[in-house]
């Protein structure tokens, strides 16, 4: 079935060209009659017609019933056949991986959360992850050569195109897409986390009718997805989203990145964490107190959010600030794009109105009310579910970059 699929995707043919642009219609608007993507993709009812028997025939495509009209005869519904390919997504958090299995449909039919992995920029490193990913792989009913790409995100700079990562698993001239897909033996792409999440959260977050988005993913980092008349913004090099290394204090805290003052020394999980040891040490008390000065270290993002979800006041003080700063910064993104929607995402978003509170009240203050009045601040509908949903999505998107877009961003099935 994944064969019949790339035949007919094959580059150079008029007809493959139109069978990408039909596909894509499908994606992002679900099930439709031959009229419909007639008048959507502005082909004819012949051309159209013979052109959904050959899919049909090559099983690429399903008859799902008929419309029911008031009047003549009812026409046939045409969609994906969600056999006819599947997808693997893969999503590295900072102590976790969690890994999906996608049909061609966008259904998520198999999936693995919080797998422990602890990333490191080492050769070991990249073999335990690629032995989580062959592990997940084989323990499926799905045949391995009906995968059809494997998408991986990474946190960081990463350029998509090119398949290499600048801030992990750069161990050479090598791509690192490259590297995982010898080991796998399956297509392998990666890209940028924050963008990921983002593409998951518009696909099948219920962003309905929405083209227009900022994705804030606030975790141990900050990162920034940014949706543009219903296309993914990647920037020149893939670097587009670095919102965390933008600019902004004069604190003296060397980031992450090697440098000063990056708004993400203050606004972030990383910096929650030093504030937090650090007013520990002088004398503040906390849930976490003995933790902290047992061993520091030790204390994981994970703990904070738990902390503040049981009302550790000490934690929601620093979250409140981050949630004034990160809003001040959000408003500034506001007064440039003028978004439908910022939605805020990542592990931290799991504390709720504690984070978005002092959010919604920071933009208000610091964003022009002609911008902001038609804003939505909400936060992120799929949760940790994001990052791995947003891969699967990204992969399949890989088979039709260029094609025609008519997207009606319909709701999700890809709930796991």
């Amino acid at each position: 079935m994944a064969q019949n699929l790339m035949k007919a995707l094959e580059a150079g043919s008029k007809n493959a060209i139109l069978k990408k642009r039909i596909i894509n219609y499908f994606i992002y608007n679900g099930n439709s009659t031959i009229s419909e993507l007639s008048r959507a993709l502005d082909i004819s009812i012949p051309t159209v017609t013979k052109l959904i028997e050959e899919m049909c025939d090559t099983g690429l495509l399903l008859t799902y019933g008929k419309l029911e009209t008031n009047e003549g005869r009812h026409p046939h519904l045409y969609g994906l056949n969600p056999d006819s390919g599947y997808f693997v997504g893969v999503d590295i958090n900072l102590g976790s991986v969690n890994i999906a299995l996608m049909n061609f449909n966008g259904e998520i039919v198999e999936h693995r959360i919080n797998e422990k992995y602890k990333i490191s920029n080492s050769a070991e490193g990249l073999d335990i992850l690629c032995h989580a990913i062959d592990d997940f792989i084989n323990g499926l009913d799905v045949d391995r050569q009906h995968i059809l790409i494997v998408s991986v995100n990474i946190s960081g700079r990463v350029n998509p195109e090119a398949g290499y990562s600048y801030s992990w698993f750069n161990l050479g001239e090598e791509p690192v897409a490259q590297i995982i897909s010898r080991r796998l033996g399956l297509e392998v792409v990666v890209d940028n986390d924050s963008r990921a999440m983002t593409y998951g959260e518009y696909l099948c977050g219920n962003i309905s009718g929405k083209k227009n988005l900022l994705f804030v993913n606030l975790s141990w980092g900050l990162g920034l997805g940014i949706i543009i008349d219903g296309k993914n913004y990647s920037g020149n090099s893939g670097f587009a989203g670095e919102f965390g290394h933008y600019p902004c204090y004069d604190n003296e805290v060397i980031c992450h990145c090697g440098k000063k003052g990056c708004l993400e020394t203050e606004a972030s999980g990383m910096a929650i964490h030093r504030k937090l040891v650090e007013r520990v040490q002088r004398g503040e008390t906390s849930i976490l107190s003995k933790a902290i000065k047992e061993d520091p270290s030790k204390v994981t993002l994970n703990d904070i959010i738990d902390a503040i979800n049981h009302e550790d006041v000490l934690c929601i003080d620093l979250l409140e600030e981050v949630g004034h700063q990160l809003g001040k910064h959000i408003a500034g993104l506001i007064n440039i794009f003028n978004p439908e929607e910022v939605v805020i995402g990542g592990m931290l978003s799991q504390t709720g109105d504690y984070l978005v509170q002092p959010v919604r009240s920071s933009v208000r203050k610091h964003s022009l009310n002609l911008v902001n009045r038609d804003t939505v601040i909400s936060v992120s509908r799929l949760k940790e579910k994001a990052g791995m949903i947003g891969a699967c999505m990204l992969a399949r998107a890989r088979l039709f970059d260029n094609s025609s877009s008519v997207r009606g961003n319909r709701g999700a099935k890809c709930d796991a």
